[in-house]
């Protein structure tokens, strides 16, 4: 079954997108920084609702790494407003359009309304099963390793595992991904060619997508673009062609 020129077979389980350039988006246009993360929310609504309508189960937004705390008190102040407001804004449509809604990285540092306000949304849509989308904010990839090393660590300390039994799948189930399958495709926006800090992990055969479209211009086309590429790829998983000819 085709849908959009997709196959809709051979779609993501989980696509996981950097969403970068909302600042050079305003720069270009004259505009503050935060009048380019406001638009890029409307990049946020369609990725979503597109994802949501094709059937791809998991949708992972890197929203604000832990890095980002070192921006302007200003910008921060603004984003933090933005995504609370965002948050309330949405709402009604997760519940609606059933978007379940979940969060990874060190939320402690989040404002408390923010976080009052985020909370409220992930408990409201847990029964949720459309799409789970997870929101990546004051998240490190390096960070999420280090605190599942400390928590394996801890376990073994404890007599709860022994160091024979600690494997990939182990380590995995302990970071903060662990319910969810690693993406099969990361997108990042605004050509920039480097990851930045996000799922070091879950990443190593995941499908890269670099588009020099910045995030708020970033359109459902754009995003079927991508779909369509990551379909005409080969996934090898380190076998060869032949292998994955043979089954």
């Amino acid at each position: 079954m085709n849908l959009h020129g997709l196959e809709k077979s051979r779609l993501p389980t989980h696509v996981a997108i950097i969403m970068d350039g909302n600042g050079r988006w305003a720069r270009l246009r004259g505009k503050s920084r935060l009048e380019g993360h406001r638009e890029g929310t409307a990049a946020v609504r369609a990725t979503v609702e597109l994802s949501r309508d094709l059937g791809i189960r998991y949708l992972s937004l890197y929203a604000f790494s832990s890095e980002n705390w070192n921006r302007p008190h200003d910008e921060v102040e603004g984003l933090m407003a933005l995504l609370e407001s965002y948050l309330e804004c949405e709402r009604e449509r997760m519940m609606r359009e059933g978007i379940r809604l979940m969060a990874i990285g060190d939320r402690k540092r989040l404002p408390v309304s923010v976080r009052r306000v985020l909370d409220q949304n992930i408990d409201l849509t847990r029964h949720n099963t459309a799409i789970t989308v997870i929101l990546a904010l004051s998240y490190s990839g390096r960070d999420d390793i280090v605190r599942t090393v400390r928590d394996i660590a801890r376990k073994v300390k404890e007599g709860e595992y022994d160091l024979p039994e600690i494997d990939e799948s182990l380590v995995a189930a302990h970071t903060e991904t662990g319910c969810i399958p690693d993406p099969d495709l990361l997108i990042r926006t605004s050509g920039e060619m480097r990851i930045s800090n996000f799922f070091l992990w879950q990443i190593p055969y995941t499908e890269l997508y670099i588009t020099p479209t910045l995030w708020p211009d970033f359109s459902k086309r754009q995003y079927i673009e991508a779909l369509l590429e990551f379909q005409r790829r080969q996934r090898r998983f380190g076998k060869t062609d032949e292998q994955i000819l043979r089954g």
